[in-house]
């Protein structure tokens, strides 16, 4: 080996072998930790210690470590704000408020005391470090998704109060590092306040607006990641200028950008894994290489401040949880649960702790010692393994005793097929599948195109550019598409016979464009679809990405509860509104509201509604009223023949052309029972079903007359 230190000297500075050796830690801490059942960010922490000045001493902490750090830092406390569930916290908006101060108080309180009284911190270390105590890091949340009880009361209420408590958590931060960078008299606090005030206002109201109308413009995704970003550190920027901490800024940008990135969308994807594939985990490396456990396990002091700092964090949680239960007589379950997903410590606490151990005090020592910054990682280890044993244990428990499985899905399973032909709507259709899909089913996307002119090399060309293009949409939102192309006499009989061959539960469909003034309205493809398939059909037309609509307005005839599909196309809506952040305002007769209102209750508590009488179904120009240009507009029809069909659906066309041709739509056809709505046309009835399309003409015709007189 003497060879080989001829040639390399410890530590290492070549950039090359940084870089590799960084790429290597993140690849490989994660699978040998994930053996041992430990949280994947004590495994980055963890290699930073070894290859570190403290450990190995293999790699300095350079400039490298201190930038990708700072922007890991910020990409952490971003994603924080951008993964908060909005709707969750509005529908237990008190509970969760109440949980997040008693997850605040409960525990800085009990934790200034002692760091006063049994570690002998000044005033300023002991409230900085008391607020550590208190944030709070969602770590065990995917296994409440992983056992389908994300929509229980208590998570709903856990995921509210962590947006509370991280938030005043962050603003003690950020006061006590704006302490010790200039002079502490009445005027500084005054201008502190003021300048936090502006510049979290000029974030609140401009940054939403700016974003909506830059993701209309462009909708390449490298574009919007590039804008995302230089948002996240304009904020922080400015909140540096005001004397704050930059991490308010960035986690103020994630909650006001929360409603326009949906968390299954490319670019929320795109976010997620370059921060967690570079950022995030340069991040933890440079702060795992600051540790020196010869000072934590050589020393006593720094033994009982490790002590100290994981007692009172899992003592004043409890204490919050047991609180919140006895004030609003919640479940002993749901007490157990806000406490699991209320335990673990992570980001937050991390930012806190290397924002005050660079703050160097007048004596020269560090706001926060290195007793702490070692108690700390001991803390987060703690934490998130008590989370995820709580959470884990006790989700089971409710997903055995109180979940019931969807009907509809116990008895079926969910594959949307979506017809590519057009390169400019693959986008939009793409999004719209992957906001009403199930998770619970993988492989339920399939994509097809379907050629007619057999061995033509400009149509398999043609087909290959739009299953590719849809395949990355997918990808982008961690979702893998399942392609298909075929050959057949037509495209309405290869859509009809791959839906058929592939038990397709819904079919996705661009919205026909005429060619010229004898052309129809859905086209001779959506009209072959709605005869032989009875599958729901969804016809589309985006004038904006999903993510920029900021209301879905909802247009229901009446008996449409009566139709199979009733509560399908329902959940589809409310799975939209889920996503995109937005409030769904439903159109019905009183009968048909209670239907909706029933259901909602029992499924989908936490979708934002509205509802408002629509008794008159023959002219739409009522909704014109509520529907503007960032709306949509869905319009609940039928097929000819189905309990809830009207006549007056064949005016649809024209009332859709005349006062919503410039809003998004979606025409929504429900499942109907049976295999297919058929128009036999025969030798001896040659005219079909269109003598029954003539007697209801009629019949329409003479109800108004009627009606009048």
């Amino acid at each position: 080996m003497e060879w080989l230190y001829q040639y390399i000297s410890f530590p290492i500075t070549d950039p090359t072998w940084i870089f590799l050796l960084v790429l290597v830690m993140i690849l490989f801490a994660p699978i040998v930790l994930e053996k041992l059942r430990i949280p994947h960010i004590i495994g980055m922490i963890m290699a930073g210690l070894l290859v570190g000045e403290h450990g190995f001493n293999i790699l300095a902490r350079d400039s490298s470590f201190e930038l990708f750090g700072k922007v890991g830092l910020y990409y952490i406390m971003f994603l924080a704000g951008l993964e908060m569930n909005m709707n969750d916290f509005n529908e237990n908006k008190y509970k969760a408020m109440t949980l997040g101060l008693l997850c605040f108080f409960i525990p800085i309180t009990i934790g200034f005391v002692t760091n006063l009284s049994i570690l002998h911190y000044n005033v300023a270390t002991a409230v900085l470090l008391a607020s550590m105590y208190a944030s709070n890091t969602q770590v065990s949340y995917p296994i409440a998704i992983k056992y389908g009880i994300s929509g229980q009361r208590g998570v709903s209420i856990a995921v509210g109060g962590t947006a509370v408590t991280d938030t005043l958590t962050l603003l003690v931060l950020a006061v006590v590092a704006g302490v010790h960078r200039g002079d502490t008299d009445g005027s500084y606090w005054i201008l502190l306040v003021g300048r936090v005030i502006v510049i979290g206002t000029l974030i609140i109201l401009l940054f939403p607006r700016i974003a909506r109308w830059f993701f209309r413009r462009y909708d390449e995704v490298v574009t919007q990641y590039i804008f995302v970003l230089a948002l996240v550190f304009l904020a922080a920027a400015l909140m540096e200028l005001a004397g704050m901490e930059g991490i308010l800024g960035a986690f103020l940008t994630g909650l006001v950008l929360n409603r326009m990135i949906p968390h299954v969308s490319p670019l929320m994807g795109h976010l997620e894994f370059v921060g967690n594939a570079l950022f995030i985990p340069y991040f933890l490396i440079g702060v795992g290489m600051l540790i020196n456990l010869h000072v934590l396990f050589g020393s006593l002091n720094a033994l009982i401040v490790a002590a100290v700092m994981i007692g009172v964090a899992l003592t004043g949680k409890w204490i919050a949880s047991f609180l919140v239960q006895k004030i609003f007589g919640l479940k002993s379950i749901e007490r157990r649960l806000i406490y699991g997903l209320s335990t673990a410590q992570a980001a937050a606490t991390l930012a806190a702790v290397m924002v005050g151990y660079n703050i160097i005090l007048p004596d020269g020592s560090r706001l926060l010692n290195e007793d702490v910054l070692n108690g700390t990682i001991l803390l987060i280890l703690v934490t998130c393994i008590v989370s995820s044993l709580v959470t884990d244990h006790t989700a089971r428990q409710i997903a055995i005793n109180e979940t019931q499985p969807d009907e509809h899905l116990r008895r079926s399973t969910e594959k949307i097929l979506i017809p590519v032909a057009y390169l400019d709507t693959i986008d939009y259709l793409m999004e719209l599948a992957l906001m009403i899909r199930s998770t619970t089913f993988e492989d339920n996307i399939l994509a097809l195109h379907v050629m007619t002119d057999a061995g033509t090399e400009q149509s398999e060309m043609k087909g290959r550019l739009c299953l590719d293009k849809a395949a990355k949409a997918a990808a982008g939102a961690n979702v893998r598409l399942v392609q298909l192309s075929r050959f057949d006499v037509n495209i309405s009989s290869g859509i009809i016979h791959t839906a058929k061959e592939q038990d397709a539960s819904c079919l996705v469909v661009g919205m026909h464009r005429k060619m010229n003034i004898m052309d129809s309205f859905y086209g001779k493809v959506t009209e072959s679809l709605l005869k032989s398939i009875h599958r729901e059909v969804i016809v589309a037309k985006f004038l904006m990405p999903l993510s920029t609509i900021r209301r879905i307005v909802v247009a229901v005839p009446p008996k449409a509860e009566y139709e199979a599909g009733f509560q399908k196309w329902l959940r589809n809506v409310c799975r939209m509104g889920a996503v995109m952040g937005c409030r769904v305002h439903f159109f019905a007769n009183e009968k048909t509201t209670g239907y909706i209102q029933s259901f909602l209750v029992t499924k989908y508590k936490q979708t934002r509604t509205n509802f408002s009488l629509l008794e008159k179904w023959d002219d739409l120009l009522l909704l014109t009223g509520y529907v503007n240009y960032d709306h949509l507009l869905v319009i609940v029809s039928a097929r000819r023949g189905s309990i809830s069909y009207n006549p007056l659906f064949e005016e649809l066309p024209k009332q859709i052309g005349t006062y919503f041709n410039n809003s998004s739509l979606m025409l929504v056809f429900p499942d109907q029972i049976g295999d297919e709505v058929k128009e036999t046309i025969t030798f001896s009835k040659p005219l079909g079903s269109n003598d029954v399309q003539l007697y209801e003409k009629i019949g329409a015709w003479l109800y108004k007359w009627f009606k009048k007189q």
